[in-house]
């Protein structure tokens, strides 16, 4: 036996089973009901219909008057401080930096709310034919670089509740679940997501996931230009340099 072998630390079971529950709900479109969270993480009844009442006080969770339960915005206000304490906009301002110097195109810090993304940073196209999003501006994420390198990142996570949502934007809007499973398969395989003018004709999108060392995206750098300003050979070298400066970006994260 080795004495010097540390202890694993103790894990609260009471607050493991309640954080279970509450990602449960964060991760779910739908409401969900005592019985169904009580089968799914294996806990019985009264201890689900307890633990959900602690959450509900505290502010974290909904009862709705059909009796099931959601997650509140407090939960995503949470999860928004913890994305903010990564301080990605510090971190990625290099990155953006190089993209902009290297495209001349706008370029784009993003990270997910719901089904969307946010941009929260970006450094604007200096040429006369550019494309253009506000700070805070928002896409839905089936139909855009950043959002689509989103979903590929976390795809088991997100595919039940991307499939009800696919609304039609373009006339190159992939709607149908088939379709898009296999763009983001594409853009597992090569690093990173185009966008074909999926949200806004003729918009062209280049995008690629910044993870944590898990493999979880916690935001999204991105390219955005009119199709008549790709060069040739442009989708490789933009989708090249997007995917390495998201691996930076990355690699910082895992670091810090």
């Amino acid at each position: 036996m080795n004495m010097d072998a540390p202890e694993k630390p103790k894990v609260d079971s009471t607050l493991s089973k309640g954080l279970s529950i509450l990602e449960s709900l964060a991760a779910s479109q739908e409401a969900k009901g005592v019985t169904e969270l009580s089968k799914e993480l294996g806990l019985t009844k009264s201890n689900t219909f307890r633990l959900l009442q602690t959450l509900t006080t505290l502010g974290y969770v909904q009862h709705l008057p059909d009796k099931t339960y959601s997650a509140t915005l407090k939960t995503w206000r949470v999860g928004r401080a913890s994305v903010e304490n990564l301080n990605l906009r510090d971190m990625a301002a290099p990155e953006l930096s190089v993209l902009s110097r290297e495209t001349g195109e706008t370029v784009y810090l993003a990270v997910r709310e719901g089904l969307s993304v946010v941009y929260i940073d970006k450094l604007d196209s200096q040429k006369p034919i550019r494309s253009w999003n506000a700070i805070g501006g928002t896409a839905p994420l089936h139909c855009v670089g950043t959002g689509k390198a989103i979903l590929a990142a976390a795809h088991d996570t997100l595919r039940d509740q991307i499939g009800g949502a696919l609304t039609r934007h373009t006339d190159r809007t992939l709607t149908d679940l088939t379709a898009l499973e296999a763009d983001l398969a594409r853009t597992r395989a090569r690093g990173f997501a185009f966008d074909t003018g999926e949200f806004r004709e003729r918009i062209l999108s280049f995008g690629a996931a910044i993870t944590l060392p898990g493999g979880e995206p916690v935001g999204a750098l991105g390219i955005s230009l009119p199709d008549i300003n790709l060069p040739e050979g442009g989708e490789e070298r933009f989708g090249a340099l997007v995917a390495d400066a998201a691996r930076s970006v990355s690699e910082k994260l895992a670091g810090s």
